[in-house]
């Protein structure tokens, strides 16, 4: 039998754009001799459409196109995945669903049973789990069809109650397919394969995996579709952010011509000293996804155009360079803002790189805006000395003038504030903290100079000067970062204890880490919820990332 796989980008909601793309593959694959075509969860309506479907013209519309697609299942069998209207008298309305076309036909309606609700997942929120398991009889075969986290309840401690795989398995199924839109995070590549080969030895028939590439808004797919054989071994390995249809051709005894080679996998390191976070793992993944979350986002929302302040600092260079790969150095626009406070070497910085990309960039000094700022609250600050305030209405004023631009030329505003920074707070609302999409939200400082050094990779884009000098935000005299954070070496390790590893204080101090700096530290990060709360989409690069995936009070207690 010979199946293809069709890995595809898809945009939430647009059913025209995406059923023709669905058809086009399945045109393809009958020329190709193919038997049958599978497509990724959620296909015809793109995921995650969160509460679009709670509108019966949305799921009219699915249904529409299901029909569509089942035009095109005549010689060919066609596995795509939707939601589906639960006509049972109990339950929530919906099913996450994939329906297997052919001959013309609807032959039959698998239902997904493992609904996740957690990160940023909330399926349970829309869907029923399914109510029955039966296999799929195909061209002499019997075919377990299974929908993303279906195949994910193995191991010692599952998650779930139920395990879908076994309930089929009692049919005795010769392949399994598994429809899926698995979200991309810099430690899940290995995780997923790992999952998916588990599933192959426990049952011992092969698998087809075929996985969603795309980002929509904040949560990025990356693709990396598998087959592996009977035996375990991998057949086919699609690429990952990119779209691609693969075939393979599985024989009657669950075997399959040519398995290929799997590189070694990385063996994860022992804990650091004395924490684990691994700033350049996988970084090239990260710059990868960074690139198609922009370029989506832009492409998804109908803009071309992105704007950001660059300063001559570390994020703003990353910000520019990978924003300039995304979308082409004529479509990025670099602003500089010298304020009375900034370095020359800075603005030379900030030139030097624009030079080196080729992007447009201007100078705008503020020192004009800031000082008419100050005279008119002159007789609202009176003679109090200079604070926090005054550094602020810097930061805003740029915010101010750069949204003025974008709204004036139809821009994108991106962020380029790192996750070090949204995290203790140190960032100005309605200044830096301004954007239409954070670029760096989910990468932590170390991790933005990893992702430096790897923009660097072949010959020097950003400026050595830029990745060598200490960080500052330029808002006083000699203004270090480390006159307000720890050391980046130390904060960042403490955070991925705190934020990625969900660990409490006393958990974290006994890695070995200072509990003054621990319980600053935390506290930084809890009472600065409610700036996060108003920040911009972030491209989530990591497995807990602030935004959808990550919910904390706003007025929580714990540990501030």
């Amino acid at each position: 039998m010979k199946i293809f796989l069709a890995q595809q980008n898809y945009h939430i909601g647009n059913f025209e754009a995406n059923t023709a793309k669905i058809i086009e593959a399945i045109r393809q694959a009958k020329a190709a001799g193919g038997d049958l075509i599978m497509f990724s969860e959620m296909c015809v309506c793109g995921y995650p459409a969160r509460d679009f479907v709670e509108f019966d013209d949305f799921i009219d519309k699915c249904y529409e196109a299901v029909d569509r697609i089942r035009e095109e299942a005549d010689t060919i069998g066609v596995l795509i995945g939707s939601p589906a209207r639960n006509n049972r008298q109990k339950g929530k309305s919906l099913f996450n669903a994939a329906f297997f076309l052919y001959e013309k036909e609807i032959r039959a309606e698998i239902h997904k049973t493992l609904l996740p609700t957690y990160d940023v997942f909330d399926e349970y929120r829309y869907f029923e789990p399914a109510f029955e398991w039966e296999t799929v009889a195909f061209k002499g075969k019997k075919i377990a069809i299974t929908i993303c986290e279906d195949i994910w309840n193995l191991g010692d401690n599952p998650l779930y109650r139920i395990c879908p795989m076994d309930k089929l398995m009692e049919q005795q199924p010769d392949l399994m397919l598994n429809i899926s839109a698995s979200p991309f995070d810099y430690t899940h590549d290995e995780d997923r394969k790992s999952v998916i080969k588990s599933n192959v030895v426990k049952y011992k028939i092969p698998m087809f995996y075929c996985n969603a590439i795309g980002s929509q808004t904040e949560v990025v797919f990356d693709g990396a579709s598998l087959v592996f054989d009977k035996y375990a071994n991998l057949c086919k390995a699609l690429p990952m952010f990119e779209e691609a249809m693969e075939s393979v051709v599985v024989n009657d005894d669950g075997t399959m011509d040519s398995p290929i080679l799997e590189p070694a996998s990385r063996v994860p390191d022992k804990e650091l000293n004395p924490a684990a976070l691994e700033p350049g793992l996988n970084i090239a993944q990260v710059y990868d996804a960074l690139i198609l979350g922009i370029r989506d986002y832009f492409g998804k929302m109908g803009f071309s155009k992105a704007i950001l302040g660059s300063s001559g600092g570390i994020d703003s260079a990353v910000t520019l360079a990978v924003a300039c790969d995304a979308l082409g150095k004529e479509n990025v626009r670099a602003i500089l803002m010298p304020s009375p406070y900034s370095t020359d070497h800075s603005v030379n910085d900030a030139v030097q790189l624009s030079k080196n990309l080729g992007n447009p960039y201007d100078i705008i000094h503020i020192d004009a805006v800031y000082e008419s700022f100050l005279s008119s609250l002159k007789p609202v600050f009176g003679d109090l000395p200079f604070s926090l305030a005054e550094e602020n209405i810097q930061s805003r004023s740029r915010g101010n003038l750069l949204m003025g631009i974008a709204n004036k030329f139809g821009y994108i505003l991106l962020n380029t504030s790192n996750k070090s920074e949204l995290a203790t707070g140190y960032g100005t609302l309605y200044g830096d903290m301004a954007g239409g999409l954070g670029v760096l939200g989910d990468c932590y400082k170390l991790q933005v100079y990893e992702l430096a050094k790897y923009i660097n990779r072949e010959k020097e884009i950003i400026p050595e000067n830029i990745i060598t000098k200490a960080p500052s935000a330029e808002l006083r005299p000699n203004q270090k970062d480390s006159d307000s954070l720890p050391d980046y070496t130390i904060l960042d390790q403490v955070l991925y204890q705190y934020i990625e590893k969900r660990l409490g204080p006393a958990e974290i101090k006994a890695k070995g880490f200072d509990a003054a700096l621990v319980d600053r530290t935390l506290k930084m990060v809890n009472t600065n919820e409610y700036k996060r709360n108003q920040f911009c989409p972030i491209i989530r690069v990591s497995p807990k990332a602030f935004g959808v995936g990550r919910r904390v009070p706003i007025v929580g207690k714990y540990l501030s």
